[in-house]
């Protein structure tokens, strides 16, 4: 069976940045289990995989903008300290969830000073260039289950 549309597909991969550090991977791990063309998955390693079947292995580079988009300074805010009342410990890194005139987003801790905090709400590999490593490990039919709530049962995939 060839990755197309609706179609459960699992994955091996290794992700590195330019610079061959590693990301990601699932060395170790059940291989990555997605719904194939409804958005599990970045666009550009998504589009690279449709069509291929069990046992291909691919080398993809995924550019910013089929990935997790540019860096987009304005998303970058100082916000007084006093905002972050009720974290114990604030650290470089914390992510919290706020609610913004797009919806909720999460953001990054990326400065701390005694009255501001600085934070990110781009996505930590916003502007990098991402290098896959994937062999395909499995291809199948998705159940009525797996199509309507959009996403993988079982292993690799939502466990219930």
């Amino acid at each position: 069976m060839l990755i197309a549309k609706n179609a459960v597909v699992a994955i091996d991969y290794t992700l590195k940045d330019d610079e061959g550090e590693v990301i990601d991977t699932s060395a170790g791990h059940q291989p990555l289990a997605y719904l194939h063309g409804v958005g599990g998955i970045i666009p550009g390693l998504e589009r690279e995989l449709e069509g291929k079947q069990v046992g291909d292995s691919l080398q993809v580079t995924v550019a910013p903008t089929d990935a997790y988009g540019e860096r987009n300074e304005e998303l970058e805010q100082k916000v007084p300290r006093e905002q972050f009342e009720g974290a114990e410990q604030l650290e470089l890194g914390m992510q919290f969830q706020v609610e913004t005139e797009n919806g909720p987003t999460v953001v990054t801790v990326i400065e701390i000073d005694d009255d501001e905090v600085t934070i990110d709400g781009n996505h930590p590999m916003a502007g990098t260039v991402l290098h896959f490593d994937v062999t395909v490990r499995d291809v199948r039919e998705a159940t009525e289950d797996e199509l309507s709530h959009g996403y993988v049962h079982g292993p690799g995939g939502h466990e219930h």
